[in-house]
């Protein structure tokens, strides 16, 4: 060994017990900053240091927010606490506190990120992080994408994908031909559903003006950003954060693309055929004014503004969907009375042998269909928690100050199962109109959100959920693989049963309809 080898050897020794005395002290004064924000909260005593719970959080989700969920039980205030890669998190229980967050989404005091690190991934100026009137002045441009009109028109693609998926999916079942005696095969119906839902929000949001080739490449990215969204948020090359995060840039610039081109079509009077037709409608018209005045275009209509904007659509258009489709199939199959009355509603409104789509005023005929879809949602809502960030302290009770930096989780699931008559029962009926339990007991069903920022797009999905159902139940005959545990819940990143949903599929009309536009 060198002198200078020896020299730097003896330096690095002499300074180990300062290091390690300073690491020392830093994990001493996280754990004692945790202590403080947690109070009396019920949660971990101690936690590891930097790291908190997040292992645990990524490794196994549903054991963890089941744990949280359980601990809040037990608080009188219906809270409970946690740490998480360096960030106090505080879980909500209570549906009148859930609601004190949702009102108080300001600069002053929470702001709603959608994800614990969606800033990363989203960027800074997408539609869930906006407030005020920025945030109404966005939303009232985005209104003319859920008219009556607009919504018939989606009504119509919804259809013709949801039919064209189904009978993939009845194919993907059958036995081989060579063994058409054979019963027919289980299929597990979650990463199809969530590709019939993909191809729904493309062609309902960006209709001809994705390719074939933008659509697959879109596949891939969109697969990226899902893996993301359940990894630590580490953004260095070769971590799925960073490849999602990459992958939005990809997403974005691509329906920013598309923005464009929508707008050069309205501005020619063509006739909207997809929901950024409806929103560009108006937006090209004041571009056109504004150029024609000299000035400047008028506030949010810029593609890549746009572009941003129509991603917060399509995600939680997407995932959530699929989580709902998945109960929904699920609980029919364990509810054979529920699913009987919707073929019998289905069936005394919609004839699919003479080929009709679903006209719009048929479906606000079918009110038992609907009451279902509702349960499915207030029974096992897809988007179980909303997170925001505290910007500054706030009072949440009269007792708990969340301190600023918090990240709180008002848990929708939770709420679901507050007030509701026998709430642990799927039982559609709760929705009809001698009930009405979705007015009597409307601050705890939260599926949609509630506030500034409750979800504008809520009557589509409902549309969407319903518009399947009455096509699933109407045309296909079908039976869940039951094993132990199947039907528990599992976070993939919304909820979906713990066997993605296994059943196998046949037709059971005389043939499939031939659904078109006509």
């Amino acid at each position: 060994m060198t002198s200078s080898s020896s020299s730097l050897f003896a330096s690095l020794s002499s300074l180990a017990p300062h290091l390690f005395s300073l690491l020392a002290l830093l994990v001493l004064l996280e754990q004692v900053s945790y202590l403080l924000k947690k109070r009396s909260l019920p949660g971990p005593p101690l936690v590891l240091p930097f790291l908190g719970n997040a292992v645990r959080l990524v490794a196994d989700p549903t054991v963890f927010w089941d744990r949280q969920s359980r601990l809040a039980a037990s608080s009188p205030l219906g809270l409970s606490a946690n740490y998480v890669v360096g960030r106090f998190i505080l879980f909500v229980r209570d549906s009148e506190l859930s609601h004190r967050v949702f009102a108080n989404v300001r600069p002053d005091a929470f702001h709603l990120v959608g994800h614990p690190f969606g800033k990363k991934l989203f960027g800074e100026h997408n539609l869930i992080y906006m407030m005020g009137q920025d945030h109404k002045d966005l939303r009232r441009r985005i209104a003319p994408n859920f008219t009556p009109k607009a919504l018939s028109t989606y009504t119509s693609l919804q259809q013709i994908i949801i039919l064209k998926h189904l009978k993939r999916w009845v194919d993907l079942s059958s036995p081989p031909a060579a063994a058409s005696g054979e019963p027919r095969k289980p299929i597990v119906l979650r990463l199809l559903a969530r590709d019939m839902n993909l191809e729904t929000s493309q062609t309902v949001f960006a209709g001809p003006y994705l390719s074939r080739e933008a659509r697959e490449r879109f596949n891939v990215d969109y697969n990226l950003f899902n893996v993301g969204l359940m990894t630590l948020p580490f953004d260095l090359p070769g971590f799925a954060f960073r490849e999602a995060r990459l992958a939005v840039d990809r997403l974005v610039e691509t329906l920013a693309a598309c923005a464009g081109k929508s707008k050069e079509r309205m501005a020619r009077g063509e006739e909207p055929c997809c929901l950024i037709d409806f929103w560009m409608q108006e937006t090209a018209r004041e571009v056109g004014a504004a150029r024609e005045a000299g000035e400047e275009s008028p506030p949010h209509s810029g593609d890549r503004e746009i572009g941003g904007h129509l991603f917060d659509f399509l995600f939680a258009a997407q995932d959530a969907s699929t989580s709902s489709l998945l109960w929904a199939v699920t609980l029919l199959d364990s509810h054979p009375q529920v699913l009987a009355k919707v073929r019998e509603e289905v069936a005394g409104i919609w004839l699919p042998d003479s080929d009709p789509l679903i006209a719009s005023d048929q479906l606000r005929e079918m009110r038992y269909t609907e009451a279902v879809a509702r349960e499915v949602l207030r029974y096992r809502a897809p988007a179980t928690m909303v997170p925001h960030i505290a910007s500054e302290e706030f009072a949440l009770t009269d007792t708990y100050m969340v301190p600023k930096g918090t990240i709180v989780f008002p848990s929708v699931f939770e709420s679901s199962f507050q007030g509701f008559t026998e709430p642990d029962r799927f039982d559609p009926d709760r929705f009809s109109e001698e009930r009405r339990e979705d007015q009597v007991y409307k601050r705890n069903f939260l599926a949609f959100g509630a506030g500034a920022h409750q979800c504008v797009g809520q009557r589509y999905a409902l549309n969407h959920l319903m518009l399947f159902i009455a096509m699933f139940a109407a045309l296909v005959d079908f039976q869940r693989d039951r094993t132990d545990g199947c039907d528990e819940i599992t976070y993939v990143p919304t909820i979906c049963p713990k066997d993605g949903c296994r059943v196998s599929l046949s037709v059971r009309c005389a043939q499939f309809p031939r659904l078109s536009l006509r």
